[in-house]
């Protein structure tokens, strides 16, 4: 049996500054959707903004709960909101950051599994690649091809 190496590809950029311009805006909308969490336990904030194939631009921020099972992540409310507005429209990128009391988030932060498998599905459900912008607070930025990248053995509905 031959012995395979999985490999993601991650695209890194000194700076948002690096980026082009429609990126620019969007990591920028999902930094402005930070300010619009609500995360009074943990502190921690997350912003994520989509651009959709009819160039609609949507944000969203983590909501929490003192029933912590409930709470729901910056990333599943982007694309729940997409998906209730625009339930046949194509997700193009995905761009995503966070903003920690605790300390200074200057590396990128990556989506938890839940909100990773969400957004496996929704390339699966649209039948198309969702790229991923990644960055903290400030500092480099990574752009992954599509948000399989960050589930390389993904668990999808073609095996049930």
């Amino acid at each position: 049996m031959e012995t395979k190496i999985i490999q993601t590809k991650i695209k890194v950029f000194p700076s948002i500054n690096d980026l082009t311009e429609q990126d620019q805006i969007l990591l920028k909308l999902a930094h402005k959707s930070v300010l619009d969490a609500y995360a009074p336990y943990s502190n921690f904030r997350v912003g994520a903004a989509l651009r959709l194939n009819n160039d609609e631009l949507i944000g969203g921020s983590n909501q929490e709960n003192a029933a912590y099972p409930v709470c729901i992540c910056a990333e599943r409310v982007a694309l729940s909101a997409a998906a209730s507005k625009y339930p046949r429209v194509g997700i193009n990128t995905i761009a995503i950051t966070a903003k920690s009391q605790k300390l200074e988030m200057t590396d990128p932060v990556s989506p938890c599994g839940t909100c990773r498998q969400f957004m496996c599905e929704v390339e699966q459900k649209h039948q198309q690649k969702m790229r991923v912008i990644l960055q903290g607070e400030s500092g480099p930025v990574y752009i992954l091809e599509c948000a399989k990248d960050l589930l390389p053995l993904s668990f999808d509905g073609s095996v049930l």
